[in-house]
């Protein structure tokens, strides 16, 4: 299964790398396969946030088509994050961060509460991000594949440790890429 979740995790990079839509698709397949991954190495909260993928993907889905004011005839288009909504995302991840971390501390025998409650809470705060298209949601990646790839080795998941490796690659071209849409979308 994490071989397969490996696989489906690249083709979903390489998607949300070209901006296309068809990323929705795919991100309604991976965390199907990682719900079982995550859950057989005891990273809880990893597995319940392959719940919240899921649904995100169906949401990034629909808005990509249909989406706010910036929606171009060829779709949503990249933006920046409004700076009206940076308080509220670093109070949201602040508030999901310490409520996961508590319950994976009380109600699980979770090996590693914080780490997971963090790589949880930032990817929570980072899918929004992607789904609205903003360019910023490259950064808050690169934060959560770098700490889950050292999380994953740790938990002798080498597959997907390496697949986090490589996200973080991917993901600085990414935001250099968006970036670079993002100005020809405006030119």
């Amino acid at each position: 299964m994490e071989i397969l979740g490996t696989i489906v995790g690249l083709i979903y990079l390489w998607l949300e790398y070209k901006a296309s839509i068809y990323l929705w698709i795919v991100g309604i397949i991976m965390p199907a396969i990682y719900i079982f991954v995550y859950y057989d190495a005891g990273l809880y909260a990893d597995a319940g946030i392959n719940v919240y993928y899921l649904f995100a993907a169906i949401y990034g889905w629909i808005y990509w088509i249909f989406g706010g004011e910036k929606h171009g005839k060829r779709g949503l288009l990249i933006t920046h994050t409004p700076v009206r909504f940076i308080l509220p995302l670093t109070l949201i991840f602040i508030v999901v961060f310490g409520v996961i971390a508590w319950a994976l501390i009380a109600f699980t025998d979770s090996a590693v509460p914080f780490l997971d409650s963090f790589t949880t809470a930032l990817s929570i705060v980072g899918m929004w991000m992607l789904a609205r298209k903003y360019v910023e949601q490259w950064l808050v990646w690169i934060g959560v594949d770098i700490v889950s790839s050292g999380l994953y080795t740790y938990k002798e998941l080498n597959f997907t440790a390496v697949l986090y490796a490589l996200y973080t690659i991917i993901a600085i071209f990414g935001y250099l890429k968006w970036k670079r849409i993002m100005q020809l979308q405006t030119a």
